[in-house]
C-alpha cells in the first residue's frame, strides 16, 4: 500500500461515542506535544468537504459542534457509508496527504476498515485509543440519543472490535484524565524523543508545505511495545 504522506513513528487511532470527548482529549494531548510535532486527523474533514461541495453548503460549520451540523449528520453518514462501500480507503488517503509530524493522533476512528487501512499502511506503529465516558457525562456535553445516528455503523462499528490498546476515561474528573494523558506520553517510558529531532521534524515539515512533495525517511519516535490499559 502506497504512502501518501511521511513515515510517522507513532499513530495513534481514536475512537469513542458521540460527546465522549474525542476532539478534546486529542487537542489535549497536541498541546502537550506541540503542532511541531504531532498532526491531529479527521476522517470527518474530507468527507464533510467534499459533502458540503456536493450540496452546496457551508463547510466551515459542518466542522463544527453546531446544529447546523446536527442537521445534515443523519444523510452525511449515509453518503460516507456509500463513498466506502465504494473505497474503503478513500477517506484515510485523503487525511495523510502531505503530513509529516512525527506523531499522528486520528481523532475519529469509527470502523474496523479504518483502523486496518492504517496497520496495514503503518504496521507495528499504530495504536488503537478508546475514549469513554459515562451517559450522564455525555448528556452533560449535549448529547441526546437520535435513531438512524447513534445506533448506525458510524457510531456503533467497533463496539465489538475487542481490546483496544488503551481505553481513555473521560468522565469529567479533569485530575484523572490528566494523570492518563501523562501516562500515555511520558510516563511510558517506552515512547521517547528529544526536542531537537522534533525541531528538525518540523524544519522539514515546513519544507514539505512549500515544495508540496512528501517526506520519506525513518519516523522520528522511538516506538517500542506500548503498555495496554483498560478502564477501571
Amino acid at each position: 500500500m502506497a504512502r501518501l504522506g511521511g513515515v510517522p513513528g507513532l499513530v495513534l487511532l481514536f475512537s469513542g461515542k458521540r460527546k465522549s470527548g474525542k476532539d478534546f482529549v486529542t487537542e489535549a494531548l497536541q498541546s502537550r506535544l506541540g503542532a511541531d510535532v504531532c498532526a491531529v486527523l479527521r476522517l470527518s474533514g474530507p468527507l464533510k468537504e467534499q459533502y458540503a461541495q456536493e450540496h452546496g453548503l457551508d463547510f466551515q460549520r459542518l466542522l463544527d459542534a453546531s446544529t447546523y451540523k446536527e442537521a445534515y449528520r443523519r444523510d452525511m453518514i449515509r453518503w460516507g457509508e456509500e463513498k466506502r462501500q465504494a473505497d474503503p480507503g478513500f477517506f484515510c488517503r485523503k487525511i495523510v496527504e502531505g503530513v509529516c509530524q512525527p506523531v499522528w493522533l486520528v481523532s475519529d476512528t469509527r470502523r474496523v476498515s479504518d483502523i486496518q487501512w492504517f496497520q496495514e499502511a503503518y504496521g507495528a506503529v499504530t495504536q488503537t485509543v478508546r475514549v469513554v465516558a459515562t451517559e450522564e457525562s455525555r448528556q452533560q456535553r449535549g448529547w441526546v440519543f437520535t435513531p438512524g445516528v447513534d445506533d448506525a455503523e458510524s457510531e456503533c462499528g467497533l463496539d465489538n472490535f475487542g481490546t483496544f490498546d488503551w481505553v481513555i476515561e473521560n468522565h469529567g474528573d479533569e485530575q484523572r484524565l490528566e494523570e492518563q494523558l501523562e501516562h500515555l506520553i511520558l510516563h511510558n517510558h517506552s515512547v521517547k524523543y528529544s526536542r531537537r529531532t522534533f525541531s528538525s521534524a518540523f524544519s522539514r515539515c515546513q519544507g514539505l508545505k512549500r515544495s508540496k512533495q512528501p517526506v520519506q525517511g525513518k519516523g522520528l519516535v522511538n516506538v517500542g511495545t506500548l503498555a495496554r490499559t483498560q478502564a477501571a
